[in-house]
Parts: C-alpha cells; structure tokens; sequence
C-alpha cells in the first residue's frame, strides 16, 4: 500500500540586505514584524489524513515524519491491549512538526473528524473540507523518498499506488444500504421451524478489552464449531439420517480463535491453486491414499496436487464436463446452464474445471470420513461447502439450480419415498436437468439394477423425463440425464399421488432448519411467476432484472426493478472507484470472496471481471432476494450470523459486511461473530466494513485486539467504512 504525500508549506525567512543603511528604529520595527509573522505561521494546525501500511523500505522516513514506529506499523500507546501493538494507524500529520504527538505523548488517532468539530481548525481546513466529501489528498512517496502530487505531475512514478478515501459513490451506498422488506419475505417468516436465538447471557455493550486464546478442541486447526459440536453430536437418538453430519450449533457462539497449521503460508495464487496447495495449509493424505489410483489428489514434495481426476472422470474433469456436452446439446454449459449444484463434490475439480466453460458451481459434501475434501476444494480457489443430504433441506431457495449433479455421490436416492431426490427437485429449476453419473447407469450387478429399476419408477411418478443416457468409453462409466418439467401437466395426469403434491402452505422457498418432506411442490402456473420462464442466457442475465419483478417493491422502496438496476450501477462504480484501487487490496491474491449481507448481488456482479467468486449471504432476517442472486448467474446460500458458517476455517480472501453488524448487535454477541470472521478469513485477507460509525469503530477495535492491520477508516454523517487485513498472529495457548 502506497504512502500518501503530505504537503508541506515552505515559510523562508527573507535574506537580510547587508548593503541597507536603515535606521535602527526601522530594523527593530520590521525585525518585530518577522517575528510575529513566523509565530502566527508556526501555530497554524494544517493537518492532512496519512494511512500507513507496513513497510520496511520506507520505515526511516515514516519515522522521521511521524515520529516513534517500528518497521511493521505505526501504533498508538494510548489504545493498546496487552501485548497487541502492531497495527498499523491512519494519522493526520502536522506539516508543521515532525511527529504526531499530542501534548502528552500520545498519537492522534482520527479518520472521522467532522466540519463541526473544528472548533481548533484553521479557516483555511474548513474550506478545504468543503470542497470534497473525501477527507484524503491523492498523494504518493516515490521510491527515493521525494514527495510527488499525483493529481498534477504527469510524470509521477507509474508503479506507485495511490491510496484514497472514497469518493461520492461511497456516501452513496451508505444511505442506499437502508432497506426494506418490500415484495420480499424473510427465512425466518418462510422458514417456520426455525430455531429460536437465546439472547440472555449475551454481551450487548462494547468491552474495554479483549483477551483471546486458541480453541481448545479436538479438531484442531480444522474446527467448525456447528459440524464438530461433539456434546450435541452425543446426545444424538440416531445417526441413521447422517444427523451427526448436519449442523449441531453452540448455544453460544465460540469467542476463541482457531490455531493455524504448523508451517502454514500464504494460499497459492488462482489459477495455479486449482492443480497444487500447500501441503502444509491441509496436512491431511487419506483422501491421497485412498483416491490416488483415481487422480483425485496426490503427494508431491511440499504440494498436494490434483490431476483433476475423479471416481467417474480418472482422465480428468474437463474430458467428462466436454462429454456431457457433446451427448447432450442442450446442457449448453455457460450459456444455457450457468449454475451448477455438484452434490458429493470430492475435491471439486468437476466445478473447478467448470469455471473454463464459464459456469459457476456450488459443490457440497459433508464433513467424514472423506478427509478435508471440502477443505481441499477451498484452498484450491474453488467454490465449496460443507453439507450432507441429511434430514434437513440445504440451505438454498427453491427452483434455482439449472443442472444438479452427482457423480458416484453415494447417496440413496430411492429410499424412503425418494425424500432425498425430492429435495434435489426442489432445487432444480423448471426445466433443469439432473445429471447421474453412477454405477447403477451402466452396471449389472444386481444391486446396481435393483437401484436402476427404482430410480426409474421414482424419476418417472415424480415427471422427471430420461433424456439421454450414454456410455464414456474412456473413463467406461455411464452417464443419465433427466430433466425436470416446465409445468403441472403430468403432476395432474398421474393415475397415483405418489408422491403427494405439497401442501400450498409449504414454500419451496423456505430451507432454514426446515425438515425434508417426501413431497413435490407444484410449479408456477402464471407467466409473470418466478421459473415459468427460463432465465436469460449467461452473461446477459447478469445484467438484466428478472422478469418477474415487473410488479414488486424493492429492497430500497422503489420499483423492484430499477432497484436492481440502481444498485447494480451503484456498485460497479464503488468496486471501481474504490475497492480496486483505493484500499491497498492486492487483487492478485483474492479468489475466494464472501459477501455477508448481501441483497441483489450486485457487489458480486461487479465483480465478475475479477477472477474470483462470491459467495452470497442472505442472512434468515434480510428479504430474501437470493433467488434474485441465482437468476442472474451467480450464487448464494442463507444463514444465521448468530451462528457458524458451515466451512472450513481458513476458506476466504475476502469477507465484504454491509451494514450487517449493526442488525446482529441486537440478538448477537459481537465479539463471536468477529471470532467467526477470523476462523473463516485467510492470513493475509481482508475485511471490508460498512456500517453505523460507532459499530465501524467497535469492529476497529476488535480488529486491533486481534492484531490485524488497519488499510483504512473513513466515517461520514454518522456511517463509516473500514478495511483491516487479518495477520498470522495467533494468542499463545
């Protein structure tokens, strides 16, 4: 991250003209005069906002023009905890002094002076203020130290980054960000079962100190506290429904941070992550061992590297994603068909690979005796989380998948009134397509034609129609694709209810803590309904609103429709404006991303130059526009803040909160959400924060606690914005 310029007024006292022959009334008089020019000069407070980042090649300086730091930040005595005292701060410097310091010793601290707090400014300030919203001069340090003003020297260093504050977009998406409901509901209206939030023996005010220590548990560096919730997990009546795979949440959420790997570093860079980690980031080779012979992961020196294989693709991925294709035209991968659910994912490389066909996959696999492959998956920048067909329905809204698929996925379709197939109905949209690949395809044994023959009977009374099924002579495993219908036609014509249609009470919407019924839910009937109608095709349903949100009020209380639109242009100017250039983010290094409030997805759609994914949240308060997200190519799941997320730790690069913590204060402890956002941040990625201007100093705070560097604050009108990057400290046990 660049260093900005200060600028600096040059007063030079006149040379005294040793050829005059005044009097010396007249020295005296102009001598006085001088003097009292230099005092007014010396005691104007002209001070301009600095961030500094770490820096060793430029420490020397820093320390000469903003007094005592070390070579990895610049600290403030006064607001340090124990031993936290290497985070970075965001100064205003006095151009004229050498140092920061107060009266008394201390650093100043501000990034949200306002024009009424100037009460000590000089005029010259306030007018300065006045012309901008932001309150940084674009300026840089050249390598040798001489201070150039981007703004007006062409020939600046090019290499130089320019560091800003945000400019009117900013303030912008701060008052649009106060929304509503509007045409939508929320999870926890659809969702009826779900699980009440017990408040009573959490924090609500701000603490004065933070003190963190390591998590004390059985699965180490790997922990996610909903899925190894061993307490729970004993007290389990059955295991038959894999009820020991699903979600068991603490009561409480965990405040302890999780130990890193023993010689863990930094993430291998997309693309190279998708064939090769670090050994060292996920020690783990069972999967190795066991699934070698079928080029899903092996060992190689200090990598893990993956060939791309997988039990019913050993000769790579993209020979499989290309033989779909060519047998069934219509999968149309990356126009037609842009979001993919890979259940019983593996390692991912079906969905990895899929990204070169421009299709974006959500894989899933539960967290078992499968060692670390979902963690696998997301240290190789590669969408995925953990999930297991259970009892409970996945947390994704109904008909928004355009093709499922399972390869070999091991889960029992058939049974139990087809439950589980059902759910993936569910999922799929109206006219999507399953694809099986799977010995009972192509295989005669007989439990494998015992399993085909019920599939068959259970695929047909649910008006799933078989539209191909083929053999792969090179990876010799069969494939069969059915596809779902677009109407109620067949569901009427069927000579049996079985299985029942859902009731019209029950939403397909509703997937919060929901518990699976062997049913199906009826399809749209009216044309301007949600999944009557195909999605346009990829990219340009990214761009374009739904059609069916002609009709409805949006999120921000305008017209559903150019709500979308406006906070698609609106974030497109910020990430532009802002985010890729004026945080200090190394774009480089961000692959996996997670947006935890998010409404239209429109920060993920301005992204989509980037190369990186976004998981979407749409958290069970907030309207639920997520089927929005899906239908114009990109993805996103439902959660409860208050709770863990179901992925590893270690899974994300960059983690965007708008104006999220603000809503969970009022039923959550803060502090474990933040201890949450640690577990699922990677060393070296970044937390982007947009929110009231007291929560946005609280989170300061806690990200000081936790040792991570501060990139920049920024407040306005009583909102503000942060980004801290998360550092490899960890509290010693």
């Amino acid at each position: 991250m660049a260093y900005s310029k200060v600028t600096r007024l040059d007063y030079r006292r006149p040379q005294s003209n040793s050829k005059s022959s005044m009097c010396s009334k007249t020295i005296m008089a102009v001598f006085i005069g001088l003097c009292l020019a230099g005092a007014w000069v010396m005691t104007s407070s002209r001070k301009f906002p600095v961030i500094i980042s770490s820096s060793e090649n430029n420490s020397d300086e820093i320390s000469s023009r903003f007094g005592d730091i070390s070579t990895d930040s610049v600290t403030d005595d006064s607001s340090q905890e124990g031993d936290f005292n290497t985070e970075p701060k965001v100064v205003f410097d006095d151009s004229n002094s050498d140092s920061t310091a107060s009266e008394d010793g201390t650093s100043e601290k501000t990034v949200q002076k306002t024009q009424d707090e100037g009460e000590n400014q000089s005029e010259t300030e306030k007018e300065e203020k006045s012309d901008s919203e932001t309150t940084k001069v674009e300026q840089s340090v050249t390598e040798e130290g001489e201070e150039t003003d981007q703004g007006s020297n062409s020939n600046s260093n090019s290499d130089s980054k320019v560091e800003m504050f945000p400019d009117g977009a900013q303030s912008e998406i701060l008052k649009e960000t106060e929304t509503q409901n509007g045409a939508f509901s929320t999870q926890e209206a659809e969702s009826k079962n779900e699980k009440e939030v017990k408040n009573s023996n959490l924090s609500q005010g701000k603490m004065k100190s933070y003190k963190w220590k390591l998590c004390n548990v059985t699965a180490g560096p790997d922990y996610i506290p909903c899925l190894d919730n061993e307490n729970a997990i004993k007290k389990l009546r059955s295991t038959k429904h894999y009820e020991h795979r699903e979600r068991h949440c603490p009561e409480v959420g965990p405040t302890c941070l999780v130990p890193l790997p023993e010689g863990y570093k930094r993430s291998i860079e997309w693309p190279q992550s998708r064939d090769k980690i670090w050994y060292s980031n996920v020690p783990h080779t069972k999967l190795a061992e066991v699934k070698g012979h079928q080029n899903w992961v092996k060992v190689s020196g200090d990598y893990l590297t993956f060939p791309g294989g997988g039990t019913q693709f050993k000769h790579g991925a993209l020979h499989y994603i290309d033989f779909i294709q060519q047998s069934f035209p219509d999968i149309a991968w990356g126009k037609r068909s842009r979001v993919v659910l890979d259940v019983g994912c593996g390692v991912a490389s079906f969905g990895g690979y899929l990204f070169d066909r421009d299709v974006l996959t959500m894989s899933f696999a539960p967290k078992d005796e499968h060692e670390a492959q979902v963690q696998f998956a997301l240290e190789r920048g590669i969408p995925a989380i953990s999930a297991v067909m259970g009892t409970k329905r996945l947390p994704f809204p109904g008909q928004v998948f355009d093709v499922i698929h399972c390869a070999r996925c091991r889960v029992p379709w058939h049974i139990e009134g087809g439950m589980l197939l059902l759910e993936l109905n569910r999922l799929l949209r109206p006219g999507g397509h399953f694809v099986w690949s799977a010995t009972p395809v192509y295989q005669k044994l007989p439990e494998d034609v015992e399993i085909w023959n019920a599939m068959s009977a259970l695929t047909k009374s649910m008006c799933w129609k078989l539209v191909n099924k083929t053999r792969d002579k090179i990876n010799e495993v069969g494939m069969a694709v059915y596809r779902k219908p677009m109407d109620n036609k067949c569901y009427e014509k069927r000579s049996e209810n079985k299985p029942p249609l859902c009731p019209e009470t029950d939403s397909s919407d509703a997937a919060w803590n929901i518990s699976l019924q062997a049913c199906i839910h009826k399809l749209p009937v009216e044309p301007t309904m949600r999944g009557s109608q195909w999605p346009y095709q990829w990219p340009l349903r990214l761009e374009k609103a739904p059609y069916w949100l002609e009709s409805q009020v949006g999120v921000y209380g305008k017209p559903a429709k150019k709500d979308f639109e406006a906070d698609y242009d609106l974030w497109k100017r910020v990430v532009k404006k802002s985010y890729l250039n004026g945080m200090g983010i190394d774009w480089s290094k961000v692959r996996n991303v997670m947006d935890m409030r998010s409404f239209y997805g429109g920060f993920a759609a301005a992204l989509k130059e980037m190369n990186v994914w976004v998981m979407n949240v749409v958290p069970i308060d907030s309207p639920d526009t997520l089927p929005i997200i899906y239908e114009r190519g990109l993805f996103g799941i439902y959660h409860d803040w208050c709770e863990s997320f179901s992925t590893y730790p270690r899974s994300f690069d960059l983690v965007h909160a708008d104006h999220l913590f603000s809503k969970l204060k009022k039923r959550c402890n803060l502090l474990s959400v933040l201890a949450e956002v640690d577990r699922i941040l990677r060393p070296g990625g970044n937390l982007i924060v947009r929110d009231k201007e007291d929560v946005v100093n609280e989170i300061e705070e806690i990200a000081k606690s936790l040792n991570w560097e501060i990139r920049m604050i920024y407040s306005k009108d009583k909102e503000g914005l942060l980004c801290v990057q998360k550092t490899m400290w960890r509290p010693k046990s």
